[in-house]
């Protein structure tokens, strides 16, 4: 079974990209999706006693957890301590039931692939990225989003341009939707091929 990790910078449209692979019949495995998960869950309580004030009758309060995270960044390690375990513990639920299934090839969307060293977990790293502008005015778009709350998220992860020069595969999100979906069928046509590195623009 191939284990593909799916990563890339706020704003390059991992997410979307992540849901073509799924719709191309690749099961994926989303952090970010057990995350939230797991602050309805098993993380409540040891993220209760680490940050006060964040829990309520829902589980985690994810906008209280971020102001004290904005006042005290240090606190992010404490914060990564508790989910990163746990989150680890789900990927390895997900590829034991997909092995068990003979699935021929899984995908692993983790957006901080490289800064928590996930790259020795899989076999094929995928980046998507495109241009800065175009990441820029699709973040400032979202909700909430501010230009400080926007470079606080660029300085915890590593710059694109390091990512790509890391991956197997790049799939440029700038082009286009459909361009994006073909790139994701391409890849997937490649390591079927037995082909395991492409580092070129989609």
């Amino acid at each position: 079974m191939i284990v593909i990790g799916l990563t890339g910078s706020i704003g390059m449209g991992k997410s979307t990209t992540a849901k073509m692979f799924a719709d191309a019949g690749i099961p994926v495995n989303d952090a970010d999706a057990v995350v939230h998960d797991l602050y309805r869950s098993e993380a409540v309580g040891p993220i209760g006693k680490a940050f006060p004030a964040t829990v309520n009758a829902e589980g985690v309060n994810r906008e209280e957890l971020a102001r004290q995270l904005a006042e005290n960044p240090a606190k992010f390690k404490e914060l990564e301590a508790i989910v990163h375990p746990l989150v680890r513990q789900r990927e390895l639920q997900f590829l034991h039931a997909n092995r068990a299934a003979e699935s021929d090839m899984v995908l692993l969307d983790i957006p901080l692939l490289f800064e928590v060293g996930a790259e020795n977990r899989v076999d094929i790293v995928v980046v998507v990225t495109c241009d800065p502008q175009i990441q820029r005015a699709r973040v400032l778009a979202r909700p909430g989003m501010t230009v400080e709350k926007f470079d606080m998220i660029l300085a915890r992860q590593i710059s694109d341009a390091e990512k790509r020069k890391k991956a197997d595969f790049l799939i440029d999100t700038g082009h286009g939707v459909d361009a994006a979906r073909q790139r994701v069928h391409e890849i997937i046509a490649a390591l079927r091929a037995g082909i395991t590195s492409e580092t070129k623009d989609a």
